[in-house]
């Protein structure tokens, strides 16, 4: 289905504007877990206000290091939020890769969970 979309609305827009139109509907479901518009909304805020307070600013690229999850979606949109930019990192990468993609896009802050740790960790220009 083909759709036309406001030019001048960012993702981030559309999908405030949907938290406010429907706030307790389901906006994903994953794995039997789901998150409404406005659980999304709380918890990719929180991640947004945390990312800034790491020094996120404006157009920065931040790296994301999630399998699917409800955490991937989460980060994607605190990273939006923040107004950094994500980079996908797929954790099944081999490590030169993954460092390779990090250097080249100078990439200081990465998104994880313990699983994936282990193909960023011992990186010290990484915080």
């Amino acid at each position: 289905t083909e759709v036309d979309y406001p030019k001048e609305k960012t993702i981030v827009d559309l999908f405030l504007e949907q938290v406010s139109k429907t706030p307790e509907a389901i906006a994903v479901v994953f794995e039997g877990e789901e998150l409404s518009y406005k659980e999304l909304d709380n918890r990719s805020n929180q991640l947004g206000h945390y990312l800034q307070d790491q020094g996120v600013e404006p157009d920065d690229l931040v790296g994301i290091c999630l399998d699917r999850s409800l955490e991937m979606l989460i980060g994607i949109l605190g990273i939006l939020k923040s107004g950094g930019a994500y980079v996908p990192i797929d954790p099944e990468y081999p490590k030169d890769r993954i460092d390779y993609m990090l250097d080249d896009a100078g990439i200081r802050l990465v998104l994880s969970i313990e699983t994936s740790v282990d193909v960023i960790a011992n990186r010290e220009d990484l915080s």
